[in-house]
């Protein structure tokens, strides 16, 4: 397996911003479609965004619609998602996966410590 390791998180108040990054223990994520989840106490794990195979299209829930940025930095082999005008309904441990049978293929794995994001007043 190869582990996916979620930093970035933190405790920020309304309307401010966080970067969150996923990136590979080993081998590169450039060709591999890659998702970001999160979940909060209580409630069901939920996909937040997601960036296909080769960098291509990406997705978005639409909680995080106009609000986050899913995007590569291959540079530094991670996946970073950008939260904007973060609300305390963001408040939630992030989790990235493999989000492609190709990637759970390629042995990436899924649901590692995750970042806590804490947004309150």
């Amino acid at each position: 397996q190869v582990q996916l390791v979620e930093s970035g998180g933190g405790l920020v108040q309304p309307g401010a911003s966080l970067t969150l990054s996923c990136a590979a223990s080993k081998s590169t994520l450039d060709y591999y479609a890659i998702g970001w989840f999160r979940q909060a106490p209580g409630k069901e794990r939920e996909g937040v965004s997601c960036i296909n195979g080769r960098g291509g299209n990406t997705y978005y829930a639409d909680s995080a619609k106009g609000r986050f940025t899913i995007s590569r930095d291959n540079t530094k082999n991670a996946v970073n998602l950008q939260m904007n005008r973060l609300t305390p309904e963001d408040t939630a441990v992030y989790y990235c996966a493999p989000s492609s049978g190709r990637a759970v293929r390629a042995g990436f794995a899924s649901w590692g410590q995750g970042t806590q994001v804490t947004v309150s007043s």
